[in-house]
């Protein structure tokens, strides 16, 4: 079966991130799709998450590449779950986040097990990504001793002329202010809520300014952020609000800690307001001399035919967890737009171009 199709097939799955049937559907699909060729596949289920399908040419822990991906998606119109295709583009919820690239893994397993490459290959793909990953902390919990030795991570979507070598470390934080609620018309009788929360993302903008499209984009993005992500507060428009909470998302890079980030919260705090980390992860750094990713990357480019750039997002990967057990993290995928979008889609091209370089590059591993 034709590439496009199977994935034309996977984005009919509403795999919505808690939609445990159609993910179950989703993983079948992908077991039936590889039947009879030889590869190792469980689906491993959980009590407290979600199921994760791992899928091998072998029985051992360590793996030489492996892939890492998730099938969840976000939610969508339903007619985002019938994919189309328009002047060489493929629309649909989970194109280019990322079914497309979820197959291009699969046919490059059934190429090393037809090709017989000496390579040792998994794929371990989760359904929970869009929400915490806690499918991914589960697996790793079961099997403790798994690794590998480079991880190809295909979940940075938006430009195959670009591999990824930094992600920052996402810390998300709760504010929580207690006042005294009064009347509106009489507020010095009470301690207004909202106000000292107001104030306190004031302080914390000293340290971590405000960016939008009127501001504009800093001539230097590799730079620690903090987003509003929720407010709330106040319940009657005539009564000075008692309680309000906010939720901040803060994005570090690697030079900055999240103990430094609690120093400025608690210099930040108006009296009474009270803060929470409520997750924090680690930033993935590869360094642009790695010879295994410059061997990747000269692949890439030869198939392309032109120079690749390295690039630094402020998004997380779940292949942190793997660079903190040693793995070499090469962040690559193809080309689309509209992540999470409406008009959500991934060049056909760049999908075959992918999967061509996977393939090279398994080739090149197997020799080594």
């Amino acid at each position: 079966m034709d590439l496009i199709k199977k994935i034309e097939d996977l984005i009919c799955f509403r795999s919505v991130t808690g939609n445990i049937e159609e993910i179950k559907k989703c993983f079948e699909y992908i077991r039936s799709s590889l039947d009879g060729i030889g590869a190792n596949i469980t689906i491993e289920e959980f009590e407290n998450a979600s199921p994760v399908i791992y899928i091998r040419n072998n029985n051992e822990d360590v793996q030489d590449v492996l892939i890492l991906g998730h099938l969840d998606v976000v939610a969508a119109k339903e007619e985002q779950f019938l994919p189309k295709i328009i002047d060489g583009k493929l629309y649909g919820r989970g194109s280019l986040d990322m079914k497309s690239f979820a197959i291009v893994g699969l046919e490059s397993m059934r190429y090393v097990i037809e090709k017989g490459l000496d390579v040792k290959f998994g794929i371990i793909l989760s359904s929970d990504e869009e929400k915490g990953s806690h499918s991914t902390d589960a697996f790793l919990e079961r099997y403790k001793n798994i690794g590998a030795k480079v991880v190809l991570d295909n979940d940075v979507g938006g430009d195959i002329g670009v591999i990824i070598n930094k992600c920052k470390n996402p810390v998300f934080v709760k504010l929580k202010a207690k006042g005294k609620s009064c009347h509106g018309s009489v507020p010095w009788e009470g301690l207004d809520a909202n106000e000292m929360l107001i104030e306190t993302i004031r302080n914390l903008r000293k340290k971590y300014p405000y960016f939008d499209l009127n501001t504009g984009k800093p001539s230097n993005t590799w730079v620690d952020t903090m987003h509003v992500a929720t407010l709330e507060g106040g319940e009657v428009a005539n009564i000075v609000s008692s309680y309000s909470e906010a939720l901040l998302d803060f994005r570090l890079v690697e030079t900055s800690s999240v103990e430094d980030l609690e120093e400025n919260l608690r210099n930040a705090l108006m009296e009474g307001v009270e803060y929470k980390i409520v997750s924090s992860s680690t930033p993935v750094v590869m360094s642009e001399n790695e010879p295994k990713i410059l061997a990747y990357k000269e692949i890439a480019e030869e198939i392309l035919g032109r120079k690749i750039e390295f690039e630094q997002i402020g998004g997380a990967t779940d292949a942190r967890l793997f660079a903190q057990r040693g793995a070499v993290v090469i962040m690559h995928s193809g080309t689309g737009e509209g992540m999470h979008g409406d008009d959500e889609y991934v060049e056909i091209e760049s999908i075959y171009k992918l999967s061509d370089i996977q393939k090279r590059y398994l080739e090149y591993v197997s020799k080594k």
